[in-house]
């Protein structure tokens, strides 16, 4: 597990979990996930698409370039990372990307699914972020990243949610495993 989803798991435990989760089955399987968070599109859009932007959330070293083909990828230890390669983007509106599945899912990583990230403003301090994951295949290592990232990465949106609660994450105070 990431270092990262210790530190969500705690946050998500002392309130009801904010991101709205479907596993859908039709018309094709996939993962969506919803979630407001309390800023404009602009500062949601900086918080996912620059370095500095995702470091103040996600995890303390992340890599963006954010045009297609670019890479989008936090960098948990040398071994572990996450993210993928973006294939398009509509500049504060929309970022589809191939996305890595964890380590522990070779092949669902090697082959990816596809992530949708959605932004739409809902007033001045106000923004509905929503990830849609597609792509899934059919066995049991993709059944098993499937139920993985149904929670890994609604606790992501949580995250992401709570660096606009509570301000960007000091990331010097956790312990580096």
């Amino acid at each position: 597990m990431f270092p990262l989803l210790a530190l969500i798991a705690s946050l998500m435990s002392a309130q009801a979990s904010p991101v709205s989760v479907e596993k859908l089955s039709t018309p094709e399987k996939a993962l969506r996930f919803e979630v407001v968070v309390p800023a404009s599109v602009d500062e949601v859009w900086d918080a996912i698409g620059t370095k500095a932007g995702m470091e103040t959330w996600i995890w303390r070293e992340a890599r963006v370039d954010l045009k297609p083909g670019g890479e989008w990828t936090v960098v948990y230890t040398p071994t572990a990372t996450g993210g993928g390669t973006i294939v398009s983007l509509v500049p504060k509106q929309q970022i589809v990307m191939r996305a890595m599945a964890p380590e522990q899912f070779p092949t669902v990583r090697k082959e990816r699914t596809v992530a949708t990230w959605g932004f739409e403003s809902l007033g001045a301090r106000s923004t509905k972020v929503t990830l849609v994951q597609t792509g899934w295949k059919t066995g049991p290592e993709w059944d098993a990243a499937y139920e993985y990232l149904s929670k890994g990465n609604a606790q992501l949106l949580t995250q992401l949610r709570q660096r606009f609660v509570t301000g960007p994450i000091d990331w010097s105070k956790l312990k580096q495993d």
